[in-house]
């Protein structure tokens, strides 16, 4: 599928599901791009923060690369999703990544509608084909889930036993133990 311009679907989708809350009197409160290529592994990303140069950061990065070959669906799906990332960020002022609040809008946007499906997780092939070789293995001391990783992170810690054991904040008593993978 040729790339859409994303503009008229963010309205669309602003009016259908967010009842016009992330574009007030039709400025959108977030700036929507295609990725210029590099963005292989995932399918969007909505991110907020500031420029090297100080100004004000609010956007909606979708990836040409991994997007572009797949239905219509796959695309409102992401953008969706990221719409979802955005509207509890800017509209309801809560800093949660899945939490409760995205959970919920993605479930009344489910009900409300059957043409696409919003998920937590992508599952679109990856450019290039194949799977990605992940050089080491995560794993939790505490509860033993294990996730591969292409490269070793510092301080990643064990999401579900912070939340479980720690009220979702961070400890270092959840540190992963990163192992080579065979």
């Amino acid at each position: 599928m040729p790339l859409e311009p994303l503009l008229p679907l963010f309205h669309r989708l602003n009016r259908e599901h967010f009842e016009g809350s992330l574009a007030p009197g039709g400025a959108p409160l977030v700036d929507l791009r295609w990725s210029d290529g590099r963005m292989r592994r995932t399918a969007g990303l909505y991110r907020r923060g500031r420029h090297a140069d100080g100004r004000p950061l609010c956007e909606i990065v979708l990836s040409r690369p991994l997007l572009e070959p797949l239905p219509q669906q796959a695309l409102l799906s992401t953008l969706c999703h990221e719409m979802i990332h955005a509207w509890t960020d800017r509209v309801l002022r809560v800093e949660e990544v899945h939490g409760p609040c995205f959970r919920g809008r993605m479930a009344a946007i489910n009900a409300a509608q059957a043409e696409f499906t919003v998920s937590l997780r992508h599952r679109y092939p990856l450019p290039g084909g194949g799977t990605p070789t992940h050089r080491w293995l995560a794993r939790c001391p505490r509860c033993g889930i294990t996730a591969p990783y292409r490269r070793r992170v510092r301080g990643l810690a064990c999401r579900v036993c912070c939340e479980r054991h720690h009220g979702g904040s961070w400890h270092p008593s959840c540190l992963l133990e990163f192992l080579e993978a065979a």
